[in-house]
């Protein structure tokens, strides 16, 4: 079992739930957080005074998926937030040593 983190922009989390969605994926997690990267932020003009922005809002989703959906929830993924311009994001994959489902105690896959 894998635990995919993707770090995206806000405007795609539709796309991207929708493509999920698409290849099976039955839930996910979904955070909003801030950060950069080779962007470096961007600067913004407010009341005539110019300031830099550093941190960036974006959006972090956490998925779990069995070894063999793992390449295609990075493919849906990659397509469905893909921009083709600086900032996209990035995926994380995170093996899972065990997953437990609180209100039946399953375990492993049939807890995903």
């Amino acid at each position: 079992m894998k635990l995919v983190s993707a770090i995206i922009k806000p405007f795609k989390l539709d796309d991207v739930r929708q493509g999920l969605s698409e290849i099976g994926v039955q839930g996910m997690t979904v955070t909003e957080t801030k950060g950069f990267g080779r962007q470096k932020g961007h600067t913004e003009l407010y009341r005539g005074a110019e300031y830099v922005i550093d941190f960036l809002p974006k959006i972090k989703i956490e998925v779990a998926v069995d070894d063999g959906q793992l390449n295609a929830v990075i493919e849906s993924i990659s397509k469905s937030a893909n921009t083709n311009k600086i900032g996209d994001g990035k995926i994380f994959v995170y093996d899972l040593e065990q997953v437990v489902r609180i209100r039946t105690g399953e375990t492993g896959s049939e807890a995903i």
